[in-house]
């Protein structure tokens, strides 16, 4: 078996497991589930194509080889269309994602999949502060705004929030400089009193999934994990045996 993807929150939150023969199970990531992977080799994960079927690939690198990466163009647009038609032709959002204490991004999205975007990320607070009727305009915005705030946020920043609160006075700041249309606050169902250890494992007593995150519990040391870390990784049934980084609160 390979993990060849995962859902994050706001989709699902699952891990994406192919049986080798093209099938692909959506392995759900529910609070309390019990999950129990041992890591093997790492190479890339092919593709899961348009009809749900996984193509393998055995080319070493991971998680996708030159063949199989994929960039969505759309990502890298200021705001001069990158395609040979444009065609973002709907209603997008603009909006700004608090990361705990005091990280704030700039982004865009479709309005219809506002909420869903937010939580893809695992923001934890957010505004939108802005309608336009395609993404040109909201890309212009965007590239216009993220001369004062980032419009990427890392892994490692996004684990140091997890158990930290947004700096009200440093988010409201933000906000002064823009006529918000609406507010989010999200809310993963994490109640986290320290920082997770991070680490790159399958195995262990789910706790949550925040964005990307999967916070699991495996011997008395919380975990984050990365799940695109998790990615390109042959997996079997079983919990790993390998010794993992503890938090100084497991010896207590």
């Amino acid at each position: 078996m390979q993990l060849v993807g995962y859902e994050p929150s706001g989709r699902g939150s699952a891990l994406l497991i192919s049986d080798g023969s093209g099938a692909v199970d959506h392995r759900p990531l529910e609070p309390g589930d019990d999950l129990a992977y041992t890591l093997g080799e790492r190479h890339c994960a092919g593709t899961i194509d348009e009809t749900g079927t996984h193509v393998a690939c055995d080319r070493p690198s991971a998680p996708y080889c030159e063949y199989h990466t994929s960039t969505w163009v759309c990502a890298r647009c200021t705001g001069t269309c990158l395609k040979d038609e444009m065609d973002c032709y709907e209603d997008h959002a603009v909006y700004i994602a608090a990361f705990a204490p005091d990280t704030f991004k700039v982004g865009v999205t479709k309005l219809w999949r506002l909420e869903t975007r937010l939580r893809e990320q695992g923001a934890d607070r957010a505004a939108h502060v802005h309608t336009v009727s395609n993404g040109r305009i909201a890309r212009e915005l965007e590239a216009e705004i993220a001369q004062r705030l980032v419009d990427r946020v890392r892994a490692d920043s996004k684990v140091a929030a997890l158990a930290a609160a947004v700096d009200e006075d440093a988010w409201e700041a933000v906000l002064a400089a823009f006529d918000v249309i609406d507010r989010f606050d999200c809310d993963y169902g994490l109640d986290l009193e320290t920082r997770p250890v991070r680490e790159t494992v399958a195995s262990g007593t789910v706790v949550g999934v925040k964005g990307r995150l999967l916070i699991l519990d495996n011997g008395g040391t919380t975990y984050a994990v990365d799940m695109r870390d998790l990615v390109g990784y042959d997996v079997a049934e079983g919990s790993t045996g390998r010794d993992l980084q503890s938090s100084l609160g497991s010896f207590g």
